[in-house]
């Protein structure tokens, strides 16, 4: 495949699906500004990446307005400009309803919407200024279709957030040539799920359990799909669809 040049933006590009991604757009040539909220971790990312000048680490919780502003200037500063950011970056849990405090619907909150949003609004300008881009959100399939397996209110909470914010941003942000979609990811496996994925694989028609590749194709193709805006694209094995 043909090198590329994006100017890419990753948040929660420690571990797991923001990693994933970052790797292949790294692969492909894109030139990469990565974010997680714990340095070390962000790190030791990537040193597995590869490094080289093609790769820009800004460590620092997305909620935090300062951190979001320090993404978007880092790729003006080493890059030019962005073409794409993944919001990648995102906390859940399992609990139920009524077990959960506002603490953790603070903190669901805290990164999934309000750091998406704050990140996205450091970036847009940017895009438009560049002539346009592209944004991919990561939310998750259980928004749409909630299981009794996985009681999440808390987090989906927020994750609809993310959903509703993408729809949203894709009306008003067309006619400036941003284009604004979103990967819902069902059962993958990553940190984030933790070592009992496999577990869950009866969720998905497909009869396994998500792997990062799996995301990552989902995101590159939102990427650069021209001609798509406003979409969410499940990728769950099937599992929106029945069980």
């Amino acid at each position: 495949m043909a090198a590329r040049s994006e100017r890419v933006i990753i948040t929660g590009g420690s571990s797991g699906i923001g990693r994933d991604v970052a790797r292949r757009f790294l692969e492909e040539g894109a030139r990469v500004v990565v974010n997680g909220r714990d340095e070390r971790k962000l790190a030791e990312a990537c040193r597995a990446l590869g490094g080289g000048e093609r790769l820009i680490a800004v460590a620092g919780p997305i909620g935090d307005p300062h951190t979001a502003a320090r993404i978007a200037e880092a790729a003006d500063r080493h890059f030019g400009g962005v073409d794409v950011l993944v919001n990648s970056a995102g906390i859940f849990a399992t609990k139920p309803f009524l077990e959960s405090t506002e603490a953790e619907l603070d903190a669901f909150y805290e990164t999934n919407v309000k750091g998406t949003f704050l990140v996205t609004r450091a970036v847009v300008p940017r895009m438009i200024a560049g002539g346009g881009g592209a944004i991919v959100n990561v939310g998750a399939a259980i928004v749409e279709q909630p299981s009794a397996q996985l009681p999440a209110s808390a987090a989906m909470a927020s994750k609809g957030g993310v959903h509703a914010l993408t729809r949203s941003l894709a009306v008003e942000l067309a006619p400036h040539g941003v284009r604004v979609n979103l990967v819902a990811p069902g059962i993958i496996r990553t940190p984030l799920i933790g070592e009992n994925a496999d577990a869950l694989a009866s969720m998905s028609p497909l009869g396994r359990v998500g792997e990062v590749r799996d995301t990552t194709d989902a995101v590159l193709y939102l990427a650069r799909a021209t001609y798509v805006t406003g979409v969410v694209l499940d990728v769950d094995g099937g599992y929106s669809h029945g069980r």
